[in-house]
């Protein structure tokens, strides 16, 4: 005679999915960081692996910062992304302080400690922007030409750019009013002045962003959830001088949004 036993958990939550809110390109919206990461590291590895199949490489560049350093911490444990074509990757850095390499206000120290030691990229296609030299915008945008410019015309571009977002909508180094903002033809440069929170930055600019196969923009915590609903309500009418996250308009390829719940404006 079998013994009556209370049933146990459901092997899933009940907590309904957030509404994604309305925002230009794709938004990606779940229940907490972990489902987030699972979806976003999802898509960047499906990307890796067509691009390093296409094209012989696959050219990421990551942002720094606290909110996406649990995802790339993710990368390197999970199973699911053990066979992430990191031999063929090169990895780049989308902005940067003007600080030596062993700042820990230095955004690839933090890239290099997690994934650049232990990934198993080749050493030549790791690529940080050594932005305390006098000359490192203007060295990095040639480094960058030059090793894009190995591909076939027209697929010369980043493969994945993968973006965050702060709470006065800034991306990458671009801050509201900032003088980048308004640099038409750079692929880098150096941003600073009074609208730029020190130290001055390496930033990667719009037509470099913009011109990339993929742009991933992470976004998590209750802190971006008024950002974000300024955002949802912006409509086409704000101007990206104020809300910079707004000049992100990729050509020809793929913007796709990643936010929690906490981030999402309808979430309580």
């Amino acid at each position: 005679m079998c013994e009556h036993q209370e049933p146990g958990p459901l092997p899933f939550s009940l907590e309904p999915e957030p509404t994604p809110p309305r925002l230009p390109g794709q938004v990606i919206a779940r229940r907490d960081t972990e489902e987030l990461h699972s979806a976003l590291g999802a898509d960047l590895f499906i990307h890796a692996q067509n691009c390093a199949r296409t094209f012989g490489d696959f050219h990421l560049a990551l942002s720094g910062g606290a909110t996406p350093l649990p995802f790339y911490e993710r990368l390197m444990i999970d199973p699911a992304f053990r066979a992430f074509p990191w031999n063929r990757t090169h990895l780049w850095i989308v902005d940067e302080r003007r600080v030596p390499e062993d700042d820990p206000r230095c955004n690839f120290k933090h890239i290099r400690e997690i994934i650049g030691d232990h990934a198993g990229i080749p050493h030549e296609q790791v690529h940080p922007m050594r932005a305390h030299l006098d000359d490192a915008d203007i060295a990095y945008e040639r480094l960058l030409r030059e090793t894009l410019g190995w591909r076939e015309r027209g697929h010369d571009r980043l493969d994945f750019v993968l973006l965050g977002m702060g709470d006065d909508a800034h991306t990458a180094s671009l801050f509201p009013h900032s003088p980048a903002l308004r640099e038409a033809q750079r692929l880098v440069v150096i941003n600073s002045g009074p609208r730029v929170t020190p130290p001055d930055r390496i930033t990667m600019t719009y037509p470099l962003i913009n011109a990339s196969r993929f742009i991933g923009v992470l976004v998590t915590g209750s802190k971006k959830r008024d950002t974000i609903t300024r955002l949802a309500h912006a409509d086409g009418k704000a101007n990206p001088a104020e809300l910079p996250i707004l000049g992100i308009a990729p050509v020809g390829g793929t913007l796709r949004w990643y936010l929690d719940a906490a981030a999402c404006p309808d979430h309580d």
